[in-house]
């Protein structure tokens, strides 16, 4: 028998148990995601060196109850989380909004593998945005705690990274927070308002990286008096700016009276759907909270393709991510070298940087090919079904989402 036959007998088994390994690790995965549900918990936090608040039951002082939603293998109220540890996003609401009108931010931040919570204080007419600062504070820094208490359902279940967001008055309250804890590694505000005390004057000492979305149909608090004076503010050495054309600044979150009331006589030029908005928001958070949260480093690509080529938005990015990337021991083609857009995707995908001798294979979510070629420099992807999809040239792998 031939050497350079057995040498590619030995190729052809090596590819084989690559794709094999590649199809386990994809429906391992697929199982945890679809066997994943949505808990939920109430905890009544406590800050003694304050009064006032919402909730009852947290002991003396200022009482802070925090609706929280987490990973879980069964629906339901105080239900066991799922295997694994998760990272902690609190999120502050609008201007008298309540929780609830945030179930499209929970649903997907969940869905995602992050544990969610709502502190309920300041909802009135009159808020304190300096207590409801230091309130998504507080809860950040107490949720923290419980990964060591035995008794609570997030014994063992945290990450031990957080994160602080906010909608509005929540998103201005964020900044404020971002100057109470040190155990956040990322702020995000949707539609962030200038609040009293002063976002723009918090954000001055903030150098988290950030990310700021909003709306250019933003009537309520429009971006060039509220969201553009915070995000010019930040000293942070990534923060990211996203406009969304034709935005509104209701539309980071699902119907709510007050806040749509509000926005019909103050706003115009809305272009968008709500569920387009929020779709569009979510393609930057998810990636932006999986880099800074979870060290998912190929999502800066993500990122990077977005703010390169998504019509949908107007981005001003001050930032070069710092993550380092695993070291995996295979002989990988630069990232650098290969990049994708659009990404998401509608109808065709374009590769640059590919050479006319590299392998180009796209499978589905389950692992199924659905193209393969060598050389090819685009993809038409029109009449493939929306979901995930994974395109690899050579050893160099990317997540596309196909919507």
């Amino acid at each position: 028998m031939k050497i350079s036959y057995v040498i590619h007998l030995v190729k052809q088994l090596n590819d084989v148990m690559r794709r094999l390994t590649s199809v386990f690790i994809i429906l391992v995965s697929c199982f945890v995601i679809h066997a994943q549900q949505v808990g939920t918990t109430t905890i009544t936090f406590n800050d003694p060196s304050r009064t006032g608040g919402f909730g009852s039951g947290g002991g003396a002082g200022r009482q802070i109850q925090t609706e929280i939603y987490y990973p879980a293998t069964t629906a339901g109220t105080d239900v066991p989380l799922s295997v694994g540890e998760f990272p902690i996003v609190v999120f502050g609401h609008g201007f008298v909004m309540a929780w609830d009108a945030y179930e499209n931010i929970w649903t997907d931040l969940v869905a995602n593998g992050y544990i969610v919570a709502f502190p309920r204080t300041e909802g009135g007419f009159s808020p304190s945005h300096e207590d409801f600062g230091k309130d998504l504070a507080l809860v950040v820094d107490e949720l923290l705690v419980l990964n060591d208490d035995v008794t609570s359902l997030f014994n063992n279940k945290l990450s031990g990274k957080a994160a602080i967001c906010g909608h509005s008055m929540g998103g201005g309250a964020t900044f404020i927070a971002a100057n109470e804890t040190t155990n956040i590694q990322t702020i995000i505000g949707l539609a962030p308002a200038e609040t009293n005390p002063s976002a723009v004057t918090a954000a001055a000492s903030v150098s988290l990286p950030a990310l700021v979305l909003s709306g250019s149909a933003d009537g309520v608090t429009p971006e060039a008096d509220h969201h553009l004076p915070i995000f010019n503010a930040l000293t942070s050495t990534c923060k990211y700016y996203v406009s969304i054309t034709g935005g509104a600044h209701c539309y980071f979150a699902n119907p709510n009276f007050n806040c749509d009331t509000g926005e019909a006589f103050s706003a115009g030029g809305i272009t968008v759907t709500r569920t387009e908005q929020q779709e569009t928001s979510s393609d930057y958070m998810i990636p932006w909270l999986n880099i800074y949260l979870k060290d998912q480093c190929d999502d800066k690509f993500l990122i990077d393709a977005l703010e390169a080529n998504d019509v949908r938005t107007v981005v001003n990015a001050l930032c070069v991510f710092d993550c380092e990337e695993p070291t995996t021991g295979l002989s990988e083609q630069p990232a650098s070298q290969i990049t994708i857009y659009p990404n998401p995707v509608a109808h065709e995908l374009t590769i640059n940087g590919i050479h006319a001798s590299d392998n180009v294979r796209l499978t589905n979510s389950l692992g199924v090919l659905v193209f393969e070629g060598i050389g090819s420099k685009s993809l038409d992807v029109t009449n493939l079904p929306n979901g995930v999809y994974f395109l690899e040239v050579n050893e160099t792998s990317f997540k596309v989402i196909k919507r």
